[in-house]
């Protein structure tokens, strides 16, 4: 019986050391292509840990990564994770003013960033207090800023991951939309993710001659634990793309011979699309899976009839490290479900009490399971209204099947799903009644046949204002990230309301469908 990762390793830090007994010059990284082995990444990792822990870094300490899919951004996450201390995943494609408060809410007192996002960081580099560690990948204007090259001159390149609780310490922080318009931090211990890695490995037919497409961002918890660690936890390589280009694509794929591609709806829509414009080889390719948010039908059978590859479909949120449940490769595979629980994993449905309903019923899925979350930062409240006992509310509809598949038909909060990333429309709403000629404005979700989901704006104006739907997407580029402006504007004299005075927004949808 083989050993799980939960008894192989004490801490996530302790990945890489798969790779390292297979053969540490194998290949753990392509990135531009060219080729950094499982030495190199190691050794990377064990210099910023070092560097870290030089500067008075402690156990369990915040240090806030914001950089693109590379080589840099797997060494600097296992870096922080030998260090003992966890790493904040900050979403690069957000505004100054959100990534400061994921850096203020999460009380990080160091920062390793990609060198094209420091004008964006300018905000928080300039906290000198707060930021103990703050370094560069490349070049930096900011002279208090170390730079990796510096790094890599200077710092030893042994290090021995430092000891942690497994169960209590946390790994990484990832934030996430809540219910309360708030973003929440997700905090994942290391026995978490362990545990959803070994879960994953043991369901699909995954091994170390694997070569997966990591083009989901790295700062997402699917992108993080499917693309980088299970690779790694395997002793497999990665192919790490900063941007999804579906021709770029469709080059690499052929160039590097993947073997398995993970991805969101639009992806697959966009490779649909180029797929005639483009010569491509997909022979190199297993399988397929889709996560992240619902893949149509149609969707999944073009382009299985185009490619001649299977797509499978799974699930899971952030608050469950995230994997919960996959469509068997190779066996039983049902179309719009979202398959079965990994192992150790339960999942059932459940009505608003947290009673159990019988199959084929709708209600709300739970999960139960090691990689469910620990909290959610600095949130006691929020974390107690998501559990029932020791399952975890997801917040999304759904029912089971008599073979035990289960299917999301909704989503219960108002999220809105754009690509794969979170956008909670009062935040929206929030920002665009900050604009002096709006008096109130209600944000709902708008299909939209590459993105999933779009944001959707219905805005009553003040009196004798007139500002131009150009006007107000110019507002909100200052306060919101690109994927979170809504799409679509609409002016109108009043809103459809409630009994208790709230919008209707189910109304609202209804009337302007």
């Amino acid at each position: 019986m083989n050993m799980s990762l939960l008894e192989k390793f004490n801490s996530l830090g302790e990945i890489l050391q798969s790779g390292l007994e297979i053969n540490g010059n194998r290949p753990a990284v392509i990135f531009e292509r060219s080729k950094f082995s499982y030495n190199q990444i190691n050794i990377l990792s064990n210099q910023i840990a070092n560097a870290l822990v030089e500067s008075g870094i402690k156990r369990e300490d915040r240090i806030g990564l914001c950089c693109i899919n590379s080589p840099f951004f797997a060494a600097s996450y296992i870096g922080i994770l030998k260090a003992g201390a966890t790493v904040v995943a900050i979403n690069y494609l957000q505004s100054p003013e959100e990534i400061s408060f994921v850096i203020s809410d999460s009380s990080a007192v160091g920062l390793i960033y990609y060198e094209a996002f420091e004008e964006i960081l300018s905000p928080v580099l300039s906290l000198q207090n707060s930021l103990k560690f703050k370094m560069v990948i490349g070049q930096s204007r900011n002279p208090e800023t170390y730079s990796l090259r510096k790094l890599i001159s200077e710092k030893s390149t042994t290090f021995k991951p430092l000891p942690v609780n497994q169960n209590e310490s946390p790994a990484a922080i990832f934030y996430t939309s809540g219910t309360t318009g708030k973003p929440k931090g997700v905090v994942l211990t290391h026995r978490n993710l362990l545990f959803d890695i070994d879960a994953i490995i043991n369901f699909l037919p995954v091994d170390r001659s694997d070569i997966f497409i990591s083009v989901l961002p790295m700062f997402h918890a699917f992108g993080a634990t499917t693309c980088m660690l299970l690779p790694f936890a395997l002793g497999a390589c990665l192919v790490a793309i900063p941007k999804f280009n579906p021709e770029q694509m469709i080059n690499i794929i052929r160039e590097t011979k993947a073997s398995i591609f993970v991805g969101v709806p639009a992806m697959y829509v966009l490779l649909i699309k180029v797929a005639d414009k483009i010569q491509w080889d997909f022979s190199s390719l297993r399988f397929c899976v889709s996560g992240g948010a619902a893949l149509p039908v149609r969707v999944l059978e073009e382009f299985e009839k185009k490619f001649g590859v299977i797509i499978y479909e799974g699930d899971g949120p952030t608050e469950c490290s995230p994997v919960t449940s996959v469509n068997p490769v190779g066996k039983k595979r049902k179309p719009g479900s979202i398959g079965l629980p990994l192992p150790g994993v339960e999942m059932k449905i459940v009505d608003e009490t947290g009673r159990e309903l019988p199959r084929g019923k709708i209600g709300e899925i739970i999960v139960a399971g090691q990689n469910v979350m620990k909290e959610y930062l600095n949130q006691p409240k929020e974390t107690r209204a998501s559990f029932f006992g020791n399952w975890f509310r997801t917040g999304d509809l759904g029912y089971q099947d008599e073979e035990g598949y289960f299917y999301i038909v909704d989503r219960k909060k108002d999220l809105i799903i754009v690509n794969g990333l979170n956008v909670y429309p009062k935040m929206v709403e929030d920002v665009l009644c900050r604009h002096p000629a709006i008096a109130e404005a209600a944000v709902v979700k708008h299909p939209h046949p590459l993105h999933g989901e779009i944001p959707r704006a219905f805005i009553i104006l003040k009196p004798g204002e007139e500002p131009s739907k150009q006007e107000i997407i110019h507002f909100c580029r200052q306060h919101l990230a690109g994927y979170e402006i809504p799409k679509i504007i609409e002016f109108v004299s009043d809103l459809p309301r409630t009994p208790t005075g709230k919008v209707d927004k189910k109304a609202l949808m209804k009337t302007y469908n």
